[in-house]
């Protein structure tokens, strides 16, 4: 018997791989279950979390998120791995600063489920479709985290992160003598990209995550786009201006909300244009804006195949009917939902930047809950999903 059942889940490859990775016999009995009730057809639903604000509050876990997110794997598994995913999902936050890779490595912990990079979908992810046109060219990264290896790991083979280039330039931060924090020397890696930055035009600026020293920022970020690229030179064409995101405030451990790329997009937005004839010119990722929606629905395809490997269907994967956006910022969150319409649904949660009682006044959700968990009981009784 047990002979045969080992046939029948190697015959499987969704659960193969836990059979080569050393799955002990007393397991197999679940292991067969799980394949025994799998639907013949992947599921036609899949969710979109927001991170800050919905699954966490700065580390600790929020609304009940690990729990909440067990219940998208199957019951009978030994761990929350994607062969036992049984409702797919990702992960759409316009955060960021460091890689996807070890993102999904982070909220695997906090959380309690293994997560895969692909399930990782930050603000500054699509900067990695602009590799061709900026691969050799020096460019600028700016943020928290580590803007720089994230730019490097996309593929961008000259880059420099704010801290590195405005050490190139004495005295280009007149404030410098009074701060005192300690800044991170350049590595050898670094060191070994540069071709005197001094004398190289910047072909292109990447918000990448929250700014820290904002006056700094401004100023550097104000020469740069100023000359051309040229800190220092006259007066030239602005090189392109990216941001990750456009949100104007997010929810952390404070009560309040705090300030966020989008504020510093305006700060730095009203000073330039106070100081330069041209108003200053940018493009903006991240959420609300709908291909992001329509980028994580193609990701969210992507995870299914993963988890449904080889699992009997008729043809190829069939669009989603419907996909579930869960955030607690109305303007990003469910204005972005909305702004994607059909298949999204969108449902805002309490435990974020959203406080109220009732709905949103200007941006409505199509549902509002407590918390995470509240939401996915509601997706599951509504898509008759156990």
């Amino acid at each position: 018997m047990m002979r045969l059942l080992l046939q029948i889940l190697r015959n499987n490859s969704s659960l193969k791989s836990e059979l080569n990775g050393g799955t002990k016999a007393s397991a197999l009995p679940k292991l067969f279950s799980r394949w025994l009730h799998a639907p013949t057809q992947p599921p036609s639903f899949g969710i979109a979390f927001d991170i800050d604000g919905v699954l966490l509050r700065g580390e600790t876990s929020t609304g009940g998120s690990p729990q909440a997110l067990r219940r998208l794997y199957y019951h009978s598994a030994n761990s929350c791995s994607i062969s036992a995913l049984k409702v797919p999902y990702v992960f759409l936050t316009n955060g960021g600063g460091v890689p996807e890779s070890e993102r999904a490595k982070e909220l695997s912990k906090q959380l309690g489920v293994d997560i895969l990079p692909l399930q990782v979908i930050q603000g500054h992810t699509p900067f990695r479709e602009l590799v061709k046109r900026y691969e050799d060219d020096l460019i600028v990264a700016v943020g928290k985290g580590e803007p720089g290896r994230v730019m490097s790991e996309y593929g961008f083979k000259n880059v420099l992160s704010i801290d590195d280039y405005a050490s190139c330039f004495p005295n280009i931060d007149p404030l410098a003598q009074y701060k005192k924090w300690t800044k991170m020397q350049p590595t050898d890696r670094e060191m070994a990209l540069r071709t005197d930055p001094c004398s190289q035009r910047v072909q292109a600026v990447f918000i990448v995550s929250d700014p820290v020293d904002w006056s700094r920022d401004i100023q550097v970020l104000c020469d740069i786009l100023r000359t051309g690229g040229l800190p220092g030179q006259e007066i030239a064409h602005q090189p392109p201006l990216f941001f990750a995101n456009d949100d104007i405030a997010y929810q952390a451990l404070f009560p309040a909300e705090r300030l966020g790329m989008g504020a510093f997009r305006i700060a730095l937005e009203s000073i330039f244009n106070r100081i330069h004839t041209n108003n200053m010119e940018y493009t903006s990722y991240g959420k609300p804006n709908p291909f992001v929606f329509k980028n994580a629905e193609n990701v969210l395809l992507q995870v299914l195949q993963s988890a449904y490997n080889n699992i009997q269907s008729s043809g190829e994967m069939q669009p989603f009917k419907r996909l579930y956006m869960i955030g607690d910022n109305p303007s990003v969150d469910i204005n972005g939902a909305k702004q994607a319409g059909h298949p999204w649904v969108s449902i805002l949660t309490r435990t974020g930047v959203f406080k109220g009682i009732g709905n949103h006044a200007d941006y409505p959700a199509d549902l509002v809950v407590n918390s995470v968990e509240e939401a996915v009981d509601y997706i599951l009784r509504k898509e008759h999903t156990s």
